[in-house]
C-alpha cells in the first residue's frame, strides 16, 4: 500500500464495510484484523441476544462504534516507510 488516501486503503476501508477486518487482512495487518473482527462481531452478537433489552442499547452502539473505527483506521494506514 502506497499510503494514506492511496487506492488501496479505499479498497481496504469498503472491504471493512462488508465484513469488519477485512480490510486490516487486505493491508497485511493481521492481529489489527482479528482484533476489530472479534471484539466489533462479538458486541454485535451480545446486542443480538436482546436477553435484556438494556443490553442492546449499550453493546448496539458500541458495537456499531467499532465497526466504523475499523473502516477509518483502514482507510488512513499510513504504512510502514
Amino acid at each position: 500500500m502506497s499510503g494514506q488516501g492511496s487506492g488501496g486503503n479505499v479498497i481496504a476501508a469498503v472491504c471493512n464495510i462488508f465484513i469488519v477486518g477485512l480490510g486490516q487482512l487486505v493491508q497485511g495487518r493481521f492481529m489489527a484484523a482479528i482484533l476489530f473482527f472479534i471484539v466489533t462481531y462479538s458486541l454485535y452478537a451480545l446486542a443480538a441476544t436482546g436477553a435484556v433489552l438494556i443490553v442492546t442499547w449499550i453493546f448496539w452502539p458500541v458495537a456499531a462504534i467499532f465497526h466504523l473505527w475499523s473502516i477509518i483506521n483502514a482507510a488512513r494506514y499510513k504504512g510502514s516507510d
